[in-house]
Formats: C-alpha cells, structure tokens, sequence
C-alpha cells in the first residue's frame, strides 16, 4: 500500500503543473467569461445581471452579417492555403537542381514577425504609393490610382491574400513532410504499372495525406476564424465594416465600446463554433482511422 500510495502521489505530483495550468489559464477565464456574458458589465464598478438579453442582442440583422462575413472570409481562406499548400508541397518535393533553396524561400512570411509582414502588405495596397497599383497603372490595366483598402470588395479580398500568404508557409512545409512520409515503393510500383504523374498523385499522392489535410484545415479553419492581427492593422473592420468578422466585433464592443458583458456573450459564441469545428474533426479522424484499418 505504501508503494502504491506513492506512486499515487508521484503521479499527481508530475501532472499538478498542467493541471494548475488549465485551471489558471483556461478554465479560469472561460467560466469568467460566461459569468460577464449574462450581466451589463461595463466600466460602471457595479453591474447587474440580465438573463440572456445579451445574447438576444448580438443575433441580429447586423451580427447574422458579420457571423456570415466571417465564415464565407474564413472559408475562401482556409481553401486557398490549402490548394496553394498543396501544390506548393509536391513542387518542393520534386528532385530539382536547387530545391533546398526554395523550400528555404517558403519561409519568409513566416519567419518574419507578423505585424511587419502585415503593414508591408498595407503599403503595397495604397492606391497612390503602392507596388500593387504602380503595376496595374504600368501595365494598363487601371486608369488611375486604386485604393485597395478604401472599398469595402476590395478591401475583402486584399484581408484575405495576405492570410493566406502569412499562412501558406506552415501549410505547405506540414503537407512537405506528409508527403515524404509516403513509402517511395508505392510510387514506384504505379510508375511501373504505366500510371502517370496525375494518376499517382491522385491515387497515392492525395488519399495518403488526407490525416495531414484534414488535420491541417482544422488547425488553420481555428487560428484563420480567430485572425485578429491581419484585418485590425489593414482595415480594422472597415470601411463600413466590410472586413468585421465575429472576432472583431467582439473587440470593438467589449474594448471600444466597453460593452464586457455583450463583448463577453460575442466570445461565447466564438467559443461554441470553434468548439463544433473541433467536435466535427475528431469524428472526421475516427472515420479515417477506422477505414485505414478496414
């Protein structure tokens, strides 16, 4: 018993850390979170609480928008890494002179601080100064000046190019090592059978790295979704709000308006959806791992 009692005490004792971390730094906030989301807190040192008016606010005509906005911005997103990732990983993994090089030139956007890469991406879209512009006027293709972020279609798209181009680097190195972890017999017996380059990509290619895709879409579905950095230093929800998605709003109603209980109820509901995305990827995962061993 005393051994035992022991190795109880040990094993307690090794997990305390993670488990005095959870509690501190993520079920502490969460479940303060939900308290706030159910009162009028603001900077009043006093609040009261009001049932679920908060939540009957944010589903509105307005935030039914921005729920909508968010998830068609998150969508085109995460489908353009992943197709850009994709090919980007099979051109990096072909025997050519130099591959090393490039597969180092993938990682500037990723290596380079984000908030840089993000206001170079913004000097490249003013209409009177930028690359972007210059180029088009050189060519021909514009007559004047266009002011990417001044338009809210425009302003949409040029938001979610430079996510993806922060976030193709960590997609294509992941598929990178997918796709070296794949058995070079299996390639080489459909090249012996006559199978040509898009028939072993789709056979053997493809089906071998749909763990990684699908573990890569989640992963980037949950950090594109939360994107905070990229659309507050170009737009900051603007103009007229064309680039608000959910986490923006949340921030300008609890920080600028100082609406913590509506700000609190907003993350709540952030919460909920990511929390579905992640429900969803764990039964995509036992499907596939249950097929592989059929």
């Amino acid at each position: 018993m005393s051994q035992n009692r022991a190795a109880w005490i040990f094993a307690w004792a090794l997990l305390a850390p993670a488990i005095i971390y959870v509690l501190v730094i993520v079920a502490w906030p969460l479940v303060e979170t939900l308290r706030l989301s159910f009162t009028n807190a603001s900077l009043r040192r006093t609040y009261d609480y009001v049932g679920w008016r908060n939540y009957e606010k944010i589903f509105d005509k307005d935030f039914l928008e921005i729920i909508i906005r968010t998830f068609t911005w998150t969508s085109f997103s995460v489908l353009l890494k992943m197709i850009i990732g994709t090919f980007g990983a099979v051109l990096l993994n072909c025997a050519v002179p130099g591959r090393h090089l490039f597969r180092l030139l993938t990682m500037p956007p990723w290596i380079v601080p984000m908030a840089i890469g993000i206001f170079m991406w913004g000097w490249m879209y003013n209409g009177q100064f930028g690359m972007i512009s210059g180029l088009l006027q050189r060519f021909g293709l514009v007559d004047g000046p266009v002011a990417f972020l001044a338009y809210g279609n425009t302003a949409y798209w040029a938001t979610i190019v430079t996510d993806v181009w922060i976030g193709v680097p960590m997609v294509t190195i992941y598929f990178l090592a997918a796709i070296q972890s794949i058995p070079r017999d299996l390639y080489e017996a459909a090249w012996t059978d006559g199978a040509n380059r898009w028939m072993r990509f789709r056979r053997i290619t493809l089906p071998l790295m749909a763990p990684a895709i699908i573990t890569m879409s989640v992963l980037s579905l949950i950090s594109t979704f939360n994107s905070f950095d990229i659309i507050w230093i170009l737009t900051q929800g603007g103009p007229s709000g064309s680039t608000t998605t959910m986490i923006i709003d949340t921030y300008q109603t609890a920080i600028g308006s100082k609406k913590y209980g509506e700000g609190a109820a907003r993350a709540v509901v952030i919460c909920i959806f990511l929390s579905l995305f992640c429900v969803a990827y764990f039964r995509m995962t036992r499907k596939l791992a249950a097929a592989a061993k059929a």
